[in-house]
């Protein structure tokens, strides 16, 4: 069984700063890539960025030059979220992604709970 699991999100004010921080555990022989997504209230979810095995990294284009994903160096298992310049519209529960595979099941795309981050105007 694989696990998926995020921390770090709150409530700041517009301009402020926040760090996301996801896990992924259990069976896993590989991670191709890990992300995350957001979801606002009345609105779909939506991709905000993602990074690869190889560390590609992919943005939303209402987060380039605001926002970081990165991954620790020695465990590609956990991934990192620096936001900064927050707006009011960056407000939503922020979700972490993993493509990992799998011995007993293959390939797997796997979700966390999600963590709120909410910025004041």
């Amino acid at each position: 069984q694989v696990q998926v699991v995020e921390s770090g999100g709150g409530l700041v004010q517009a301009g402020g700063s926040l760090r996301l921080s996801c896990a992924a555990s259990g069976s896993i022989v590989n991670i191709n890539s890990m992300g995350w997504y957001r979801q606002a209230p009345g609105k779909q979810r939506e991709l905000v960025a993602t990074i690869k095995s190889d560390s590609y990294t992919n943005y939303a284009d209402s987060v380039k030059g605001r926002f970081t994903i990165s991954s620790r160096d020695n465990a590609k298992n956990t991934v990192y979220l620096q936001m900064n310049s927050l707006k009011p519209e960056d407000t939503a529960v922020y979700y972490c992604n993993a493509g990992v595979f799998t011995i007993a099941r293959g390939y797997l795309e796997v979700w966390g709970q999600g963590t709120l981050v909410t910025v004041s105007s």
